[in-house]
């Protein structure tokens, strides 16, 4: 990143809470100097304070690149102080969750390259996975430049349309919580057959954060590698049977909790 048009025109951090500052360390980390970086926040924590980047400065007439990472409420009071940005080569990349990219185009003007994109919070440390869509005006460069600086925070895939990020947000941008209340169940599970409370809460999160890296790493698909330590007839198969129920299982509970989070990312959406 150090030779990048980030680097060389400067990039602008709208925002730097929790989201935030987890890009910001990553980028720091591959190498982005702090120089090229200007944060507006008004309440910087003391760790932002410290890492040498321009905070609450006046900012540069056209970076390279603004990330929007305020609140959706702080939307219409922040984002309207960049207008004079807009319709430019300055690609405004938001993180900001119920905001299409049909708002930045009304505040900031029809021409100006924008990518919205859909982040999770394993993002903190690097291993969240970000879903990135562009409008006509954001083309192929700005595309690239947005994955280029997201990848900081993990893997990062690209929608064929804007549409696709309710259902995204569905999946991946809700679904870590989903798995902390999977961890949190299977240790009242543990705890109820007998085990002491920390026994079974670190049984748990350990479980599932092997099973999780061990299908990032593995070949096969995760329906194979339910199969290759499901024995007939033996414990797993067991709890299989219940948690696979057509009626009372996971598949259909999933599939509803998935719908409801992807339906109020629409309602987010449509103000």
């Amino acid at each position: 990143m150090k030779d990048s048009r980030i680097a060389a025109d400067g990039l602008v951090l709208l925002g730097c809470g929790k989201m935030g500052s987890a890009m910001l360390a990553g980028w720091l980390k591959r190498g982005l100097p702090p120089t090229s970086v200007w944060v507006t926040d008004p309440a910087p924590s003391d760790w932002l304070q410290g890492q040498g980047v321009h905070l609450n400065a006046e900012l540069p007439d056209a970076p390279a690149l603004v990330l929007v990472a305020v609140k959706p409420q702080m939307m219409a009071e922040a984002l309207p102080t960049l207008r004079e940005m807009g319709n430019a080569d300055t690609v405004f990349v938001s993180v900001a969750a119920g905001t299409p990219i049909s708002y930045f185009e009304t505040v900031l003007g029809a021409d100006t390259p924008v990518v919205r994109a859909m982040p999770n919070t394993p993002a903190a440390i690097s291993r969240g996975i970000t879903a990135i869509v562009g409008n006509a005006a954001a083309g192929a460069r700005a595309l690239d430049e947005a994955e280029t600086l997201l990848r900081a925070a993990g893997e990062v895939v690209r929608l064929e349309d804007e549409a696709q990020i309710d259902a995204v947000t569905g999946v991946s941008g809700s679904g870590p919580a989903y798995v902390f209340h999977l961890m949190e169940t299977m240790a009242d599970a543990g705890e109820a057959q007998g085990l002491p409370r920390d026994l079974a809460l670190q049984l748990a999160k350990a479980t599932v954060a092997g099973a999780g890296a061990l299908a990032m790493e593995a070949e096969e698909d995760p329906a194979q590698l339910r199969r290759n330590v499901t024995s007939p007839n033996g414990t797993t198969q067991a709890a299989l049977e219940v948690l696979m129920d057509a009626r009372n299982g996971f598949p259909p509970l999933l599939k509803r909790a998935v719908a409801a989070a992807t339906e109020r990312s629409r309602e987010l959406s449509r103000g």
